[in-house]
């Protein structure tokens, strides 16, 4: 601001013509019209600059108010996502446990019906083992019998003639004849 108040006091020390002129030194002329264009300027324009200045730094501090307000806005979604976050994650973990106990407790009754599956089926076969060898001992005590009694029908078909034939039927309903008489 010196510089334009020192531009114009030097203007007034200039000699004057007593008439209007064209002044041939291009530097002193360039220099005044200089400093009086930027005089006018700074004069006239500092409203404007001002404003200007003013209206940006309106609109900046409003940027940065609607980023504050975003940045919060944000941080509160963040902390909302993280929060939904870790309860999918424990219900996930819930879930797996259960899924894990439900798993291990179908495996025991898997284990258990098997094992009792395998206890009958045992049973089943021993008591299967006991008939067939019931059958099989009765089979064997059916021909040993029968076998017994053909023998024994034998040896008394040789060994009976008529005469010792005779003489046991008389035996035989003599022992009935006198067990009815006792009746």
């Amino acid at each position: 601001m010196k510089n334009v108040t020192h531009s114009f006091v030097f203007l007034a020390h200039w000699p004057s013509a007593g008439s209007f002129g064209l002044n041939t030194d291009i530097l002193a002329t360039n220099l005044i019209n200089l400093t009086i264009v930027v005089g006018v300027l700074i004069f006239f324009g500092k409203g404007v600059l001002k404003d200007l200045f003013d209206n940006r730094k309106q609109r900046i501090l409003n940027t940065i108010q609607n980023s504050e307000e975003l940045r919060r806005g944000t941080i509160e979604q963040l902390e909302k996502a993280r929060i939904r976050l870790q309860k999918v994650e424990l219900e996930a973990d819930e879930y797996r446990m259960n899924g894990y106990s439900e798993i291990e407790r179908e495996k025991e009754n898997l284990i258990n019906a098997t094992s009792i599956s395998l206890e009958q089926l045992e049973k089943s076969k021993n008591e299967t083992l006991y008939f067939e060898k019931q059958r099989a001992m009765n089979q064997v005590r059916q021909r040993v019998f029968q076998q017994a009694v053909q023998g024994a029908l034998g040896t008394l078909n040789s060994c009976l003639n008529t005469e010792l034939h005779f003489r046991t039927i008389r035996a035989n309903i003599g022992i009935l004849g006198s067990m009815e008489w006792k009746r």
